[in-house]
């Protein structure tokens, strides 16, 4: 049986591996940490997603533990609406609408579907050569002869680097990042609030759990005492439910993380018989929720295109002009979208304001018409 390994046990590298194995590859995981707990919070997944996780078979157990996103839209820090959308609306245009639950949830459904023996943890890969499929984990005296090998190590992927040593790594794109999950039952509908270099973001969970992230345009690497407080002395002002929010998060859950992109797109996703997927392909920022659910759509496309009977060759270089020609509009379009949250300068943000009320007054199918080119996808597509 061809043997595919994957680097890395991520929501891509655990997408992959169970896509491959329904293929009839024989998988085997590579996680450098201890366990497969994911680092981070919540998770919007958009019907582009839900449609691959459908390929695996596991669409219907994340849609079963998953908030629906409601009622929601982009406000003011006064509370006012600048664009209102409904989980009605999408559904009605995509089929499904953008569910929302943990990162810990939808690993730990992905992890629970994997063959027995696929995982091994405690896994560093030290590197792997394309020519052959030899993966070489370190301290371990370890090597793994592989048909296939999946790099799903994430945004400062070894992997990429050495597969594209000459090209430009991901870039600080001016924006730190806050997440956090926070108890605080009664709180309904998803919103995004933007102010001036600002935005704080609003996800009800199930079970009466709020996710909760924030942004803020500052210098790279700044930290905070109290990462909490800072976020209660950017946005404690701001309208309700927010300051309630931050009352209630736990100061050691709070992550903080600066983000980075990918500008320059990298020439291929594959070199040999290694395949770049996720963050180790195309980092991205967060701003159309879009990094996970297209590392899910990389995995399943992968899988399709790569027979164990095949020409792995031919079926690599299928996957690298398909998934590059679908990511990079989006990594772009994402960054452009960080771009105007990051701007301070009142007649610049009263512009942008204005611009996206207008554009919320034209109605919902016109937001909704915004996201065809991401949402509508599927595997057949």
């Amino acid at each position: 049986m061809a043997h595919a390994v994957v680097v890395g046990a991520g929501i891509g590298g655990l997408t992959a591996a169970l896509a491959l194995a329904h293929k009839g590859w024989e998988v085997t995981v590579l996680e450098r940490a201890a366990s497969v707990e994911p680092v981070g919070a919540g998770l919007a997944v958009a019907p582009n997603a839900l449609r691959a996780l459908d390929v695996i078979g596991a669409g219907d157990d994340v849609r079963k533990l998953s908030a629906i996103q409601g009622r929601g839209g982009v406000r003011l820090p006064d509370g006012r609406w600048l664009a209102r959308t409904t989980a009605e609306d999408a559904a009605a245009r995509y089929g499904d609408p953008i569910v929302l639950l943990t990162r810990a949830a939808l690993v730990g459904i992905l992890a629970g579907r994997l063959p027995q023996g696929a995982l091994r943890v405690n896994r560093r890969v030290e590197s792997v050569d394309p020519a052959t499929g030899r993966v070489t984990v370190a301290g371990a005296a370890e090597t793994i002869e592989a048909d296939l090998v999946v790099a799903a190590d994430g945004i400062r992927s070894r992997t990429r680097s050495a597969l594209f040593p000459g090209h430009p790594a991901p870039v600080y794109t001016g924006v730190t990042s806050w997440r956090a999950i926070v108890p605080l039952p009664g709180v309904t509908g998803a919103s995004e609030t933007w102010g001036r270099g600002l935005v704080f973001g609003v996800m009800p969970l199930a079970g009466g759990q709020v996710y909760c992230y924030a942004t803020a345009a500052v210098p790279a690497g700044l930290r905070a005492a109290d990462e909490r407080d800072e976020l209660l002395r950017l946005f404690g002002r701001w309208h309700d439910p927010i300051p309630a929010l931050l009352d209630a998060a736990d100061p050691a859950a709070v992550l903080r993380h600066d983000i980075h992109s990918l500008d320059t797109p990298l020439p291929a996703f594959h070199i040999g018989r290694v395949a770049l997927l996720g963050d180790a392909a195309h980092p991205m920022t967060p701003n159309l929720g879009q990094g996970a659910c297209q590392a899910m759509e990389d995995a399943v496309v992968l899988a399709e295109r790569v027979s164990p009977r095949g020409d792995l060759a031919a079926g690599l270089a299928v996957y690298s002009r398909e998934r590059l020609a679908r990511t990079t509009p989006i990594v772009r379009r994402s960054r452009s979208i960080g771009r105007l949250t990051r701007w301070r300068n009142p007649l610049a943000v009263a512009l942008r304001d204005g611009a996206m009320r207008a554009a919320g007054r034209l109605g919902p199918d016109v937001a909704s018409r915004q996201g065809d080119r991401v949402f509508a996808w599927s595997p057949r597509s």
